[in-house]
């Protein structure tokens, strides 16, 4: 069976030829020359590595040309390798920053916040999924009240996994929700809350005020909730999810990412440039529509999955 990130791998290189091509021509050079890294070069920023990224990894490689002008490609694809390793220091959380970690109150409250159509209520029923399979009590939230089908699609995900949910009406109040659905999974003595939220423009000032109204609610039950609040993104979108991450950050404080749907996407190096320039643990990715395809992210794992023979 294949693990996640060599479907991811197969995917990304199905989606970029022109990085495959690059990356195989290197790997079975006995030689590097210019018009291989230039290629390399190309194909990183068509990957959506991002200006940055791109040039410490040809630097990197440039400089390796130097100390020894007979470098192999296979040697200059292990230095891009270490250049996304130093970037990426900290991208991966320690098991102690996970939900559910003994440390934590109870319940431990995950926010899921981000843009419509970025995956966020089949995110909470897979992250709801993964929780109990780790044998943790769970409890999800139905915060998105203002999609006319997002009860539906959450109840249906809940009801197919055997998840406990807390729901309102239509157009009822998310904040009461949330505080309905903290008291439940309290009372139940559940560990992990995830709240489910509708979906919103990090333009709209309104509906970024409704997010700190859920916040101040919750901590009504417990004044260090929320615990998390994590971005879910289209990972299709690539580095114009840089601006998006930015200005949700700024007016919550995001804590952690989500990445979704990187199956299907030439763009799978933004996720680096994401890194980046917000600093922000990334929790999971998600690779397709299955409840196994959403999955803890590791640096290794993305590493070899771009980079690796």
């Amino acid at each position: 069976m294949k693990s996640f990130f060599q479907k991811f791998r197969e995917e990304f290189r199905r989606q970029t030829p022109t990085f495959q091509a690059a990356a195989n021509k290197l790997f079975g050079a006995k030689r590097l020359d210019a018009d291989s890294i230039d290629d390399l070069e190309e194909a990183l920023y068509g990957a959506d590595f991002g200006v940055e990224t791109t040039s410490d990894i040809i630097e990197r490689i440039h400089e390796g040309l130097k100390t020894n002008k007979h470098l192999r490609g296979k040697a200059a694809l292990e230095l891009g390798a270490a250049v996304l390793r130093e970037v990426l220091t900290g991208a991966q959380p320690e098991p102690s920053q996970f939900p559910g970690a003994d440390a934590r109150p109870t319940p431990d409250v995950i926010v899921l916040l981000g843009i419509n159509g970025a995956g966020k209520t089949t995110t909470a029923a897979k992250l709801g999924w993964r929780f109990h399979e780790d044998g943790k009590g769970v409890i999800l939230g139905a915060g998105d009240t203002f999609r006319a089908a997002a009860n539906e699609q959450i109840k249906s995900w809940a009801d197919r996994l055997g998840l406990e949910l807390v729901a309102s009406q239509h157009g009822a109040d998310s904040a009461a929700v949330a505080f309905d659905s903290y008291a439940a999974a309290k009372s139940r003595n559940r560990d992990v809350l995830i709240l489910d939220t509708a979906g919103r423009l990090h333009t709209k000032s309104n509906l970024m005020d409704e997010l700190k109204k859920i916040g101040r609610v919750l901590q009504k039950h417990d004044a260090s909730a929320p615990h998390h609040k994590w971005l879910v993104l289209d990972g299709s979108l690539g580095s114009n999810s840089i601006e998006q991450a930015r200005k949700f950050h700024e007016q919550v404080g995001l804590t952690g990412l989500v990445i979704t749907k990187l199956d299907g996407t030439s763009r799978g190096g933004a996720l680096v440039g994401i890194y980046r320039e917000l600093g922000i643990p990334i929790y999971y990715v998600g690779l397709g529509e299955q409840k196994e395809d959403l999955q803890p992210f590791t640096v290794d794992g993305y590493i070899e999955a771009i980079f690796g023979s």
